[in-house]
């Protein structure tokens, strides 16, 4: 059984903005034009959110529901729909992410350029750390129990659900997640550098 449980239009579509807003970011576009959009697109979509979900008719699969806490009512307003990505679930992340660029438009520093080896190269990086946690969460299952084969997702280990008892506290994957990001921040600068100075190689702007 082949399973495609990746919903690839909508994607393709964020994709497509994502390459038109990069026209803001050419290097003769004006700063204070580019963090003049920022800032406007930036508070649109989080208001346009806040309108949507506060109606709780259109933009999500799953409408959001009072519950016995006014933390678990604020937990059901924002738990939207990530897979497929709902207009709600673009737009509570996709505001902020703007504000945000809108914020440290000016910053300049060691930890700015930490992560901008990562924001060059994130396909690269999205593909090596798949890979890599992958492995690690095999050599996981050998060294504390279990059977590495059920780390094969295959349909049998889809249906019988042998996987719904793995897993660590929350803690331990934070670590691992913030262990992770130093231990590929070396291949992924060699890899934005090696891309910085062979231009000339097209398929390089697709990884």
């Amino acid at each position: 059984m082949i399973l495609f449980h990746y919903p690839v239009i909508p994607w393709i579509g964020l994709m497509a903005l994502g390459y038109c807003f990069g026209q803001l970011y050419v290097n003769d576009f004006d700063a204070k034009l580019r963090r003049s959009w920022l800032l406007r697109i930036g508070i649109g979509a989080l208001g346009l959110f806040f309108v949507l979900r506060g109606l709780n008719i259109y933009g999500d699969l799953v409408p959001w529901t009072t519950q016995n806490t006014n933390t678990k009512t604020i937990i059901s307003f924002l738990n939207v729909t990530k897979y497929p990505p709902s207009l709600a679930f673009l737009l509570i992340t996709i505001g902020p992410a703007l504000l945000f660029l809108y914020a440290i438009e000016n910053v300049k520093n060691s930890i700015s350029n930490f992560f901008m080896v990562f924001g060059r190269v994130p396909f690269f990086y999205y593909f090596l750390h798949v890979l890599v946690i992958h492995l690690v969460a095999i050599a996981g299952i050998l060294i504390f129990g279990g059977n590495w084969k059920d780390m094969i997702l295959t349909a049998d280990v889809f249906m019988n659900e042998k996987l719904a008892t793995y897993g660590y506290s929350l803690w331990i994957v934070y670590l691992v997640w913030v262990g992770l990001i130093l231990a590929l921040y070396p291949l992924s600068k060699k890899y934005m550098n090696y891309k910085a100075n062979n231009r000339d190689k097209w398929w390089l702007s697709y990884l």
